[in-house]
């Protein structure tokens, strides 16, 4: 029942407000059956936002921190993801990969719309980067369609590190539907999931038109914080004055 208040009443619309969100393809995500959406993830608010603007309930798989933050500010965060339908799944161990994908059959079991970043992680620079398989074990597994989506100005309206949004048109492109039932029962074979994601990455990148990286955006980012940290250590800050 919240999960509709913040919808239609709290969250919603001030949303549209804010974002001014221009929706494009809305008639590729079907008004009922299972089906999973993927799309690319550049900001914080892409977890609230499409919910917002999609007619039917979506569930997302959302990183269990942000349902374990400390203090009033991580209590309110985890409220609100509980309340947008956000599931908490652990993303470490060597279980992390298969929770996950429990947890999003479970929801395609019910015949209800499952929301996933095939990249894994949110974007640091706004550039797409290469799609983890469990999107496709789910296609398979579920036989269910993958609707690719494109959040377009996100990343301009709130970047990483920003807790207040730009006022910033923001673009949801919905593409075609994309049916993998060709490759049914074919779901431990490796170089099939690859080709499974590979392709839905592709639809992604064709609707959003970022640069895309052919790598994991989570091995670039501690690449990159390892480099920033070795560069501090070798040439550390003097303290003025």
């Amino acid at each position: 029942m919240f999960y509709y208040l913040l919808k239609y009443v709290l969250l919603g619309p001030l949303l549209r407000l804010v974002f001014r969100p221009r929706i494009e393809g809305l008639e590729h995500v079907p008004a009922s059956g299972a089906a999973i959406v993927a799309g690319n993830h550049l900001s914080f608010s892409d977890h609230f936002l499409m919910p917002a603007i999609l007619k039917r309930r979506i569930t997302f798989l959302a990183k269990k921190e942000y349902f374990t933050g400390p203090g009033v500010k991580g209590r309110l965060t985890a409220f609100f993801f509980r309340s947008a339908g956000q599931i908490p799944v652990d993303r470490t161990g060597k279980e992390a990969g298969q929770a996950a994908i429990r947890e999003g059959l479970g929801v395609l079991a019910k015949d209800e719309l499952l929301g996933i970043y095939p990249e894994g992680t949110r974007s640091h620079d706004g550039r797409l980067y290469k799609g983890k398989v469990g999107v496709a074990v789910m296609a398979l597994k579920a036989g269910v369609p993958v609707i690719p989506c494109a959040m377009i100005g996100t990343f301009e309206a709130q970047p990483p590190g920003k807790v207040i949004p730009n006022i910033h048109p923001v673009v949801i492109r919905f593409g075609e539907p994309l049916d993998f039932s060709r490759y049914a029962g074919m779901e431990n074979e490796k170089a099939i999931l690859r080709a499974i994601t590979d392709e839905i990455i592709y639809a992604i990148l064709s609707l959003s038109g970022q640069e895309y990286v052919d790598e994991y955006a989570a091995v670039v980012k501690a690449q990159e914080a390892e480099a920033k940290a070795e560069k501090e250590r070798r040439f550390p800050r003097m303290p003025l004055g």
